[in-house]
């Protein structure tokens, strides 16, 4: 799954979950709800820059494919756990973040899947229109922003191709033998992937709810039947994870709740401040609700970006002339004094020179 093109686009249902998410923010403050989320820790390469090719291309629902990949010369790929995602470059030069979504334990190939996104950033629409079984890709990786912890009970819940790095989360509660159940959500089933591989699944609880057959689903009726100090995993539209932090607050906060987004992620307490790009020669204000990538890609469209969501590196620049307030998970302690990702990074004061 990419975070940027990742596709479920919240139907009538979700947008009722977004609406029990507003009315739940009067009442419980953004900082308590926030307490449910993990801490953001850096995110560390656990591979190198490889390449693969392209062994299958199947299709797994309407508008989505999989991509089986393996090495080149028939080696083992470096391993990973569940909740990682390999960075794709695309022939074109585009960057994505794809989430892995096959076996852990089988090391001969990766399997990503693809929603294709006739308006999106051009990336889903690359895959499915131009790549071929034997083409190579350069990736990097795996690296993981959303690992699966130990845990004595999970609760999965799934938006669309959202369900792409929760399969092998359940597949691993399954083998473990812990209790664990699965919300998927979607519009109708011949959307949803995967559901041929979640029906051999025996060991827990498997609901499917897409929105044509069962109407509008209740945010409540998701997550309020949570057991007590379980692992909560959500990974689709930004609110379906609102509508669980704001639930769980009143439900459980013994729950521990792992989000992945589809989305950059909103500025919080942002102030404005304006950058200079030394090497353009132009200076571009930054607002308070927006990111510096955002203004940047204003004046500079070609910028290079992938995730925005401040885990994945690509949109790193080299800062020359101002103090950074680091908001990412990618930068290492040492290269926080020169560097800041765009996405996600602000200003302390108001003004930073980059490199650009």
């Amino acid at each position: 799954m990419t975070a940027a093109e990742a596709g479920y686009r919240p139907g009538p249902g979700l947008r009722l979950i977004a609406s029990a998410a507003d009315a739940y923010k009067r009442v419980f403050a953004e900082g308590d709800a926030a307490q449910l989320l993990s801490p953001p820790q850096p995110v560390r390469h656990t591979g190198y820059e490889f390449a693969v090719v392209i062994d299958r291309i199947e299709s797994e629902a309407d508008e989505v494919v999989s991509l089986i990949l393996s090495d080149p010369d028939g080696g083992l790929l470096p391993a990973w756990t569940p909740g990682a995602h390999l960075d794709v470059v695309l022939p074109s030069g585009r960057q994505r973040q794809y989430s892995l979504t096959s076996d852990p334990a089988d090391r001969r190939q990766y399997r990503i899947a693809v929603r294709y996104i006739a308006d999106g950033g051009g990336g889903s629409r690359e895959v499915h229109e131009r790549l071929r079984v034997g083409d190579r890709l350069s990736v990097r990786g795996p690296r993981n922003a959303f690992p699966f912890i130990e845990a004595p009970q999970y609760l999965f819940v799934a938006g669309g191709i959202g369900i792409t790095p929760i399969l092998p989360m359940v597949a691993a509660a399954e083998q473990t033998g812990k209790r664990w159940r699965l919300m998927y959500l979607g519009r109708s089933r011949s959307r949803m992937p995967f559901l041929g591989e979640l029906a051999r699944l025996t060991g827990g609880d498997v609901v499917v709810r897409p929105d044509d057959e069962f109407g509008m689903p209740d945010p409540r009726m998701i997550f309020e039947q949570t057991p007590t100090g379980a692992a909560v995993y959500v990974c689709g539209p930004p609110p379906l994870a609102a509508a669980a932090r704001e639930v769980l607050s009143l439900h459980d906060p013994t729950a521990s709740l792992h989000t992945e987004r589809f989305s950059p992620v909103p500025v919080r307490d942002g102030a404005p401040f304006r950058i200079r790009l030394r090497r353009s020669g132009i200076e571009v204000d930054v607002a308070s609700d927006e990111s510096a990538l955002a203004a940047i890609r204003r004046v500079l469209p070609g910028v290079a970006y992938s995730c925005q969501q401040g885990f994945c590196g690509t949109c790193r620049v080299d800062v020359l002339r101002g103090e950074v307030d680091h908001r990412d998970r990618f930068l290492l302690d040492a290269d926080r004094d020169h560097g800041m990702l765009t996405c996600v990074s602000r200003a302390c004061g108001t003004e930073l020179d980059i490199d650009l």
